[in-house]
């Protein structure tokens, strides 16, 4: 009946996607697709229920045409549209129970399994999706952490590899921005700001999805703090909060944001709004068992997430500390690795010059001369670098080195 009456009132006759399906003889997913390409003129979305003009024709045979509608762009926008709904804010669960597509169900499985700290299941949902490069794509960003945070540094540079790969080979900028986003996950995590992509610290989302925009002002957010750029960070981080559209359900970056958020105010000394934006994000997401978001910024805290566990949230002060004790030797022995093995795109050609004869141990004044700035520059510029690695002196910065 509702969707007699919207025929009335713009005049036109529709159909639904079914029956679209039924006359054009193709899959409905087939036509999800087209309708997220926007390849169906004049087709009209009312919540998640899709109209089509009755008299519409079937799109030309894909095979016929240089643009297919079975491209990886159009896949992935399909994919990383359609698992961007809010999840039900009451039971986050229920969103297994509303989606038919069996590729999409993966998606949100993996993310909620990625939420609760089941790694594992993580792993299984990503490897699930192998032959199929947008749904690939599309759990990149939470598996690649999921490997750094068990250990499995194998995983990582498979999926690394993936990721560049996708990148060199471009497909199209939509898609080399989406794997990029995964590869900025890293990055920013690792505190390797050099590894961030230019549109990433430029705030350019012109070549992304609008459904990835998101995730993107999340990672933008992690990027200036990667840089120490914190009123920056805390002033994106409100602003995306404060435009992000009223929805009952919960969204990952939505979580992100808010913990993010309290980040910026805790190392900018707002003690008490630090403490409201952690609490208001635990009160989304730890009655669901959502812990990720917490353990991953027990360090940056410096005791503000237990002290709130223990106040608000007892029930949960052994499991998300007990994630926090298990992932984050996991996350140092990555970052040791993974700093090795990139140093020199982590650090600036000037900086790893510098590094290296400091590792050798040339006398400060020496090294400021043959740079012609001062010892005090000098040493600005040596805090920076130790601050890049996470190491606190010459010793450490020997082992990286050499």
């Amino acid at each position: 009946m509702e969707l007699h009456s919207k025929e009335r009132r713009f005049g036109m006759n529709y159909i639904s996607v079914k029956e679209a399906s039924e006359k054009w003889r193709v899959t409905e997913r087939q036509i999800q697709r087209l309708l997220a390409a926007d390849r169906i003129p004049h087709a009209k979305k009312y919540g998640r229920a899709w109209m089509i003009p009755a008299d519409a024709e079937k799109p030309a045979d894909p095979r016929r045409i240089k643009e297919s509608f079975y491209s990886l762009t159009d896949e992935l926008s399909y994919i990383a549209a359609s698992t961007t709904v809010p999840m039900p804010g009451d039971a986050p669960d229920r969103i297994l129970d509303m989606i038919g597509d069996e590729r999409l169900r993966i998606q949100y499985e993996g993310e909620l399994a990625y939420l609760r700290g089941d790694f594992e299941r993580v792993m299984c949902c990503f490897r699930k999706t192998e032959g199929d490069d947008a749904s690939k794509l599309r759990a990149c960003p939470i598996a690649i952490v999921a490997a750094v945070s068990t250990g499995d540094y194998n995983t990582y540079t498979e999926i690394d590899a993936y990721l560049k790969k996708i990148v060199k080979a471009d497909i199209s900028e939509k898609v080399s921005a989406f794997a990029e986003i995964s590869l900025a996950t890293v990055a920013v995590s690792v505190i390797a700001p050099n590894m961030v992509p230019d549109w990433l610290k430029n705030g350019d989302f012109g070549a992304l999805f609008p459904c990835a925009i998101p995730d993107a002002l999340y990672l933008r957010a992690k990027y200036f703090h990667s840089v120490n750029n914190l009123e920056a960070m805390l002033a994106l981080c409100q602003t995306a909060l404060s435009l992000a559209p009223a929805q009952n359900g919960i969204t990952v970056p939505d979580i992100y944001l808010r913990v993010t958020c309290a980040v910026a105010c805790h190392v900018l000394g707002r003690k008490d709004e630090a403490e409201k934006r952690l609490l208001d994000a635990m009160k989304i997401a730890l009655p669901h068992g959502f812990i990720t978001p917490f353990a991953e910024v027990v360090t940056a805290f410096g005791g503000l997430v237990e002290s709130c566990l223990e106040r608000s949230f007892p029930n949960y002060y052994e499991v998300v500390i007990g994630q926090w004790k298990r992932t984050w030797k996991n996350w140092i022995s990555f970052h040791n690795r993974f700093t090795k093995d990139n140093i020199t795109l982590i650090l600036s050609l000037r900086e790893y010059h510098i590094a290296v004869l400091v590792a050798r141990r040339v006398p400060y004044v020496k090294i400021a001369e043959q740079y012609g700035i001062s010892v005090g520059r000098l040493k600005n510029i040596v805090l920076e670098i130790y601050q890049k690695l996470c190491i606190s002196g010459r010793d450490e910065l020997s082992q990286y080195i050499f």
